[in-house]
């Protein structure tokens, strides 16, 4: 099960939105070994793209470099699909390179950059095995914490 707090999950749609109609990508760190996402780190999908995302290279290495400097690791990774359900492709699949990540799909094709909902969802991915999992959302940083 994914435990989030309600602020980074409205800044993951937030990003997804905004983006809209590329997809948007970036990670949610957290304390390594903990399975905890705290800090939200929006990235530039380099592909400018509806269908696809990458991460910059570059951006991948500083970002890397900056959650070993705090003992952090990839506790969601995120992108968006603008024009389909939210689960992974074959693209998505092939990409998911943690086995200790939540892989976390925003669908903004019901209504792209408007207001509305979108579909939500997180998967476990292990060896090109797709699994999705709950989404729990909390509303405080302390309540993730608190269940340690």
């Amino acid at each position: 099960m994914l435990r989030i707090e309600q602020k980074t999950y409205d800044a993951i749609v937030a990003h997804a939105k905004r983006d809209h109609p590329d997809e948007a990508c970036g990670v949610v760190a957290g304390p390594e070994g903990s399975d905890r996402p705290e800090r939200f780190v929006p990235m530039v999908n380099a592909a400018s793209s509806p269908t696809f995302y990458e991460f910059d290279p570059t951006d991948l290495l500083k970002l890397y470099r900056d959650m070993d400097a705090r003992d952090e690791e990839p506790v969601v990774v995120y992108h968006s699909h603008t024009a389909t359900e939210a689960y992974p492709s074959r693209t998505d699949t092939g990409l998911a390179m943690e086995p200790n990540a939540h892989y976390v799909l925003v669908s903004t094709r019901e209504h792209g950059n408007s207001d509305g909902p979108v579909e939500f969802r997180s998967y476990r991915i292990v060896d090109g095995q797709v699994t999705e999992e709950e989404v729990s959302v909390v509303a405080t940083i302390e309540q993730l914490r608190s269940q340690d």
